[in-house]
């Protein structure tokens, strides 16, 4: 999601860096960290945001700035959606099982979800690592994604997969795909006989005094956060997207509970699972740099994880060799994500060197946008007022090449036609819709609406001066009413009266 749509929907991974270097003397203080923050406030124009940076069994800064959309400041108890980041909690969950012998990673899920019945047979090859390391085969592409997000719980979820295919063997492609984490909440849920978000408050949340936390917005309720429209801010209720009680994307957090969960991330504080366990749940799958709800950058070797709902973004760093955790949460989203540039600032910070400014990334893009809304607005009233001159210059030529002149302005009207589909397409197969592209995709669907209404503007009213025009031409060559028929008289040239046989 860095920059651009097609990075907000795969934000799987973390961007190439610089090797870090060695963190200054006493590492970050919790001033140089608020300081930081503060200016990346002001120079995102986010309404609000929630951080929290620690090291080693302890939190160097957690707090909040600017205000929810009740208009409350945002604190470190101010409750955030953090969408995908909730991956890591599943695979916990799940670890924990491991630990425990209930269930081996190598175990085929079907073993243990009898219930999944697929319409391809590859599927009962699909084992518990290649849920968690996304490598099962499952894709949007091959999958229902509307009928599953209508499921009231999971085990209604995993009933609605009859007719999803593989998109590849099992094992041999990683796809990032959320039925992968719905499916391995369902396993928690049969193995544990818990309901899911139980079995997180009762063994992962609860021992790690993450006492805001909870898998669902029943339980935690945020408020609603905002989209940006062009540059400015406005407030919308969260799509119903990851609102299941799902593995895949529900969790409501804190910046003050996501201080815990970092520091057993880093392998200090109260630990859920044995190190050995960690380490697998940090380690690259063989068939790409992602473990088990965790990215894994090839230069920095950083572990992250992006989260994008519709209106919340957040994003999660622990960095092994220096100890450091971070995560960065808005009550926002937009096309560029700001928490990204955040976060990877602070670990900057944290090595030593000076970040860029957070900031103008949102701000350009969404100003360059604007420019192309406008220019297009403005072709579109041109192309209508000339229209006539335009059919003028064509009319009496052959059809074929007035109509070509009309496929540049109508190709607008086609991209508008294949929007959701074409974004889709740039994300790797991963479902859109046209409700989901009104929200963070606001600004970019505007242009296109209004680049496909001004080019439909342009080509009807030049189709209909076209058509006005030939049939004006047509009419000049019919004979005139005082023209003499064959074997009559001519009328007098002055009066128009024809002479008496």
């Amino acid at each position: 999601m860095k920059t651009t749509i097609i990075a907000l929907a795969l934000a799987t991974g973390l961007s190439p860096a610089t090797p870090p270097t060695t963190p200054p003397a006493g590492g970050l203080t919790p001033a140089a960290v608020d300081a930081y923050l503060t200016r990346a406030l002001d120079g995102t124009g986010l309404p609000g945001l929630s951080a929290v940076v620690t090291r080693g069994n302890r939190v160097v800064h957690a707090a909040g700035y600017g205000h929810d959309s009740d208009g409350r400041p945002v604190t470190a108890d101010t409750p955030m959606r953090v969408a995908s980041l909730s991956k890591s909690f599943t695979a916990m969950a799940v670890m924990t099982l491991v630990d425990k012998g209930a269930v081996a990673l190598d175990d085929p899920v079907t073993e243990h979800l009898p219930e999944l019945r697929m319409a391809d047979p590859r599927a009962g090859r699909i084992t518990v690592r290649h849920l968690l390391n996304q490598t099962s085969g499952l894709s949007d592409t091959t999958t229902d994604i509307g009928a599953l997000k209508d499921s009231d719980s999971l085990r209604e979820y995993v009933g609605r997969l009859r007719t999803a295919t593989l998109r590849a063997d099992p094992g041999t492609r990683w796809e990032y795909c959320n039925v992968n984490y719905d499916l391995a909440a369902r396993l928690v849920e049969v193995v544990s006989g818990r309901g899911f978000g139980d079995y997180l408050r009762e063994r992962v949340f609860g021992p790690l005094g993450m006492r805001s936390s909870a898998v669902s917005d029943r339980e935690v309720r945020p408020a609603d956060g905002y989209n940006s429209v062009f540059g400015l801010w406005r407030s919308r209720p969260e799509l119903p997207a990851f609102l299941n009680g799902g593995g895949s994307g529900g969790v409501v957090t804190t910046a003050a509970d996501m201080g815990r969960w970092l520091i057993t991330q880093t392998g200090n504080g109260r630990r859920l699972v044995r190190p050995e366990s960690l380490a697998v749940m940090h380690a690259p799958s063989e068939v790409r740099e992602y473990g088990m709800g965790w990215g894994i950058d090839d230069e920095t070797r950083r572990l992250g994880h992006s989260g994008n709902l519709f209106t919340y973004t957040a994003v999660q760093l622990v960095v092994p060799a220096t100890g450091y955790g971070f995560a960065v949460m808005t009550n926002s989203a937009a096309l560029h994500d700001d928490t990204f540039d955040i976060a990877t600032g602070l670990a900057e910070l944290s090595e030593g060197r000076t970040p860029e400014p957070a900031g103008g990334g949102r701000q350009l893009f969404e100003l360059v946008l604007g420019a192309v809304t406008a220019a297009a607005a403005g072709l579109g009233l041109l192309g209508v007022l000339r229209s006539r001159h335009w059919a003028a210059r064509r009319a009496g030529r052959p059809r074929w090449r007035a109509w070509s002149r009309l496929v540049p302005a109508l190709l607008p009207v086609a991209v508008l036609a294949a929007y959701p589909d074409l974004i889709s397409f740039l994300m790797n197969g991963r479902t859109v819709t046209w409700e989901q592209l009104t929200y963070f995709a606001v600004p970019l669907t505007i242009t296109v609406a209004v680049a496909a209404a001004a080019g439909a503007l342009t080509a009807g009213f030049r189709l209909a001066r076209l058509r006005a025009a030939g049939g004006r031409r047509h009419g000049e060559h019919r004979p005139s009413r005082t023209a003499a028929t064959p074997g009559e008289p001519s009328a007098d040239p002055m009066t128009g009266a024809r002479p008496r046989r």
